[in-house]
């Protein structure tokens, strides 16, 4: 499959998860196929690590519609209440993200505006 990186045939059909496929097959094909990739400094390597756990929302069954705006108010709200409950940030730091990732910062962005002017029509804190 990969001649020029040295694999067997075994080990391109191998039907089992191949625990050593991310750890020596995807280094040997990047540096294959990009050359010596560069170090990192420590910032990028911090920023690398944030990008890799992002996440969308998963997806909700009480919103099966392709226009997903109604998804996006109730995780907000939801973030909301978990914080008016709570009162805890950092407890409800997951429902944040989920709601900021599901909607459009536009709306994001003004609501805080709303909450901040206390003219917000969802839930109030």
């Amino acid at each position: 499959m990969f001649p020029h990186l040295n694999l067997s045939r075994e080990d391109s059909i191998n039907e089992k998860p191949n625990p050593s496929f991310h750890s020596f097959i995807m280094p040997k094909l990047n540096q294959s196929m990009f050359g010596d990739i560069p170090e990192l400094t420590e910032d990028q390597k911090q920023t690398m690590e944030v990008v890799k756990n992002v996440r969308t929302t998963p997806r909700d069954s009480r919103f099966p519609t392709q226009n997903q705006a109604n998804h996006c108010w109730n995780r907000y709200n939801e973030w909301l209440l978990c914080l008016k409950n709570t009162g805890d940030e950092e407890g409800c730091k997951n429902m944040k993200q989920m709601a900021f990732s599901i909607c459009p910062t536009i709306w994001t962005e003004k609501w805080e505006e709303e909450r901040e002017e206390g003219r917000f029509p969802g839930l109030k804190l």
